[in-house]
C-alpha cells in the first residue's frame, strides 16, 4: 500500500510539473523593455492640441524611435515648468532640457533677435521662410550659443494682430489711448507707444481676465492664440494688420546637449528640423480653421488695406532706428529676401 502512494506521489508530481512547463509556453513572453540612459524634460506653454505642443510631441516621439529607447523626452504643456522667461534662464544652467519658446521672451537675452521681429518687416510669411531658412537664419541661430542654449529649428507662430473688447481698430486715431496688452518684451511696448497707446505688459494666462475687467482695452496675438485661450468671448473685435510676425525656436540647453555623442546631437537636431516642417503644416491648417471659428461666433473681423498698413507702418522709422542698433546692414539683408 506504502509503494503505491508513493507512485501516485510520483505520477502526480510528474503531471504537475509538465502542467507547468505546458503553460510556461503557452503565456505571452514580456518583452524586454530598456530603460533610457536620458530622460529629459520639454517645457512648451502652450496647451494639449495646439500646434507647437503636437510638434514637441512629435519631435520626442522621433528621437525615442530614432534612439531605440535610449532618449525619452518628456514634454510638459500649458506652461507646467514655469513661464517662458523663467524657463530660458533654467535652460541656461541645465534645469529644463528642450523648449519652445518665442523670439520676443528670446530678445530680451539677445537684442539682436529683435530685427526677426520688428514690425511690418517681413512682406508675407513665404518672405520670412526664405529669411529663416536660409543663411540668415542659420546665423541668428547660433547666436544662441552665446547664452548657453543651442538652436535646433523655427517653428511657426503665424503673424499677430490687434484684437479689442471696445472697437474695431482701422487707423492710429483707433488706437490712441488704449490700454494694450503686450508681452514681456520692449519692443511690442514700443511698437504700441509709437502708433499712440498704452501698452501693458501681462503674462499670458492672464490676459483673458485682464480683458474680461477692462484692466486692458485690447491685446495682440496670432488667430490661434486668440481662439485657443478664448479671448473671442472677451474681445469681439478682431483686426487683421500682421504688424508683426514673431517666429518661435525650437532650443536645447547646451548642459544637455554637451551629455549627448555626436550622434545622437545629429538625431536631435535631425528631429528638430523635421518636427518644425510638421509643425508648420499644422499651423496654417489650425490658423484658417480658427478664424473661421471666430467668424463664426460672431467676431468682427476687419482687415486692413495696403494704404491703412502703411499709415502704421510709418509710424515704425524710430522702431527700426532703435532695435538695429550695429544691425542696420542685416535689416536690408532681412528686406533683401522680398520678391
Amino acid at each position: 500500500m506504502k509503494k503505491k502512494y508513493i507512485a501516485l506521489a510520483l505520477l502526480g508530481g510528474t503531471i504537475l510539473l509538465a502542467s507547468v512547463v505546458f503553460c510556461c509556453f503557452l503565456l505571452p513572453r514580456k518583452e524586454t523593455v530598456r530603460e533610457p540612459d536620458f530622460i529629459f524634460l520639454y517645457a512648451e506653454n502652450q496647451p494639449e492640441g495646439y500646434p507647437t505642443a503636437l510638434g514637441a510631441r512629435y519631435f520626442a516621439d522621433m528621437v525615442e524611435e530614432r534612439t531605440g529607447g535610449r532618449i525619452k523626452i518628456l514634454v510638459k504643456t500649458s506652461g507646467e515648468l514655469g513661464v517662458e522667461k523663467d524657463i530660458i534662464d533654467q535652460m541656461a544652467y541645465g534645469g529644463v532640457d528642450f523648449a519652445r519658446v518665442s523670439l520676443s521672451q528670446l530678445a530680451e537675452k539677445i537684442p539682436e533677435m529683435n530685427i526677426l521681429q520688428l514690425p511690418y518687416i517681413y512682406q508675407d510669411s513665404s518672405h520670412m521662410w526664405r529669411v529663416l531658412d536660409g543663411e540668415l537664419g542659420a546665423y541668428f541661430m547660433s547666436l544662441a550659443e552665446n547664452y548657453d542654449l543651442v538652436g535646433l529649428s523655427w517653428y511657426d507662430a503665424g503673424a499677430r494682430n490687434f484684437y479689442s473688447n471696445t472697437k474695431a481698430i482701422t487707423c492710429l486715431d483707433d488706437v490712441k489711448g488704449m490700454k494694450i496688452r503686450v508681452q514681456e518684451s520692449q519692443l511690442m511696448a514700443d511698437m504700441v507707444e509709437a502708433m499712440g497707446g498704452v501698452p501693458v505688459k501681462m503674462e499670458y494666462e492672464d490676459v483673458y481676465s485682464g480683458l474680461e475687467r477692462g484692466i486692458v482695452d485690447g491685446a495682440e496675438n496670432n488667430w490661434s492664440s486668440y481662439i485657443f485661450m478664448q479671448h473671442n468671448e472677451v474681445a469681439r473685435y478682431f483686426t487683421v494688420d500682421e504688424h508683426t510676425r514673431v517666429p518661435e525656436l525650437q532650443l536645447c540647453s547646451a548642459h544637455t546637449f554637451e551629455l549627448l555623442s555626436e550622434e545622437d546631437k545629429t538625431i536631435i537636431e535631425e528631429c528638430a528640423r523635421k518636427s518644425a516642417r510638421y509643425e508648420r503644416t499644422l499651423w496654417r491648417e489650425q490658423e484658417a480653421a480658427c478664424r473661421k471659428e471666430a467668424e463664426e461666433s460672431g467676431v468682427i473681423v476687419t482687415e486692413l488695406t495696403p494704404k491703412q498698413k502703411a499709415e502704421f507702418q510709418k509710424e515704425m522709422e524710430e522702431i527700426y532706428e532703435k532695435y538695429s542698433g550695429e544691425g542696420t546692414e542685416l535689416i536690408q539683408k532681412v528686406l533683401d529676401y522680398r520678391e
